[in-house]
């Protein structure tokens, strides 16, 4: 059962994006220092560690995760051993404002994938929330010139992320469509680390088949190292947690317009690093965006 949308829940919903639009700019500033597959099963190994002193319960033989071991394992593969997988592997190919307009297309897979996999019902709200949160991205996108739009180019790496979007749309769908036992649903960290056991034996298997069959490497170093803090603390735990608390709220359909601000994020970001000041085009798509989060999410 979902919740009207709250200040509280916008907030939990907003974070996501805003570190997601940096986990793309790093994971394309490390590609040439750890390969893709790897860097996923280091990034949620550190994540198991941290998690661990507060987690442990979760995982002793009476928990009920081992009696919804199924649940746990497909919630690991798709959001831990696919989706952040299959990101840094399009960060090989493809650019991080590319990755984010492929991305922006999530509000319309997460619809998709409701009404054809899960019995939802798609409002006209949300159809029309959905077309104003992606003119809002265009525009970001293409500078406030359409034409800009006509030079982007698709790459395997697009691909790529694509399929990362659909993983995410069945992920999101997954945390809302099950209420967890309550030795789970108590503290988020044991909820994460239910999906963190099987979820890193997903991704050292992919990391596994990386270094045998393709050119698996790490080359250590404070650049990696400061990757690494900032991956794991942000984009995979508290990301994480935020969007799981929102989905569990707003519900995924209402959630997945929230995505949409990735590359308006990605936008600003990359302005703040090349000393440039905002235009009229950022309020623009801002406007837009939260514009159509506000539709779709009408009663």
């Amino acid at each position: 059962m979902t919740q009207r949308l709250t200040p509280s829940t916008a907030l939990l919903l907003t974070l996501p994006p805003l570190l997601w639009a940096g986990n793309a700019v790093v994971g394309r500033v490390v590609r040439e220092l750890v390969s893709p597959m790897t860097l996923n099963f280091i990034r949620w190994l550190l994540a198991f560690v941290l998690l661990l002193p507060v987690a442990f319960a979760v995982l002793r033989r009476e928990s009920p995760l081992w009696l919804h071991w199924k649940r746990y394992a497909l919630l690991g593969l798709l959001g831990i051993g696919c989706y952040n997988a299959l990101q840094y592997l399009a960060l090989q190919t493809s650019t991080p404002i590319n990755v984010t307009l492929v991305g922006s297309s999530m509000p319309l897979w997460m619809l998709a994938t409701g009404m054809l996999f899960f019995g939802a019902r798609v409002r006209p709200q949300e159809i029309a929330g959905a077309a104003l949160s992606m003119l809002g991205v265009l525009l970001v996108l293409s500078r406030g010139r359409w034409s800009e739009l006509l030079a982007l180019r698709l790459v395997p790496g697009d691909l790529y992320m694509m399929l990362a979007t659909i993983s995410w749309a069945f992920y999101s769908w997954m945390l809302a469509g099950t209420r967890e036992p309550a030795a789970v649903r108590q503290d988020w960290s044991f909820f994460l680390m239910a999906q963190l056991v099987f979820g890193m034996a997903w991704s050292g298997a992919f990391a596994a088949g990386e270094w045998a069959l393709s050119d698996g490497h790490v080359d250590g170093g404070w650049t990696l190292a400061a990757a690494l803090a900032f991956i794991v603390l942000g984009p995979a735990i508290l990301a994480y947690r935020c969007w799981g608390a929102g989905v569990q709220r707003a519900g995924p359909q209402v959630a997945g317009f929230f995505s949409n601000l990735t590359p308006l994020f990605a936008a600003l970001m990359s302005a703040a690093f090349l000393k440039e000041l905002p235009h009229w085009y950022h309020g623009g798509a801002f406007a837009l965006i939260v514009g159509g989060i506000w539709v779709s999410s009408r009663r």
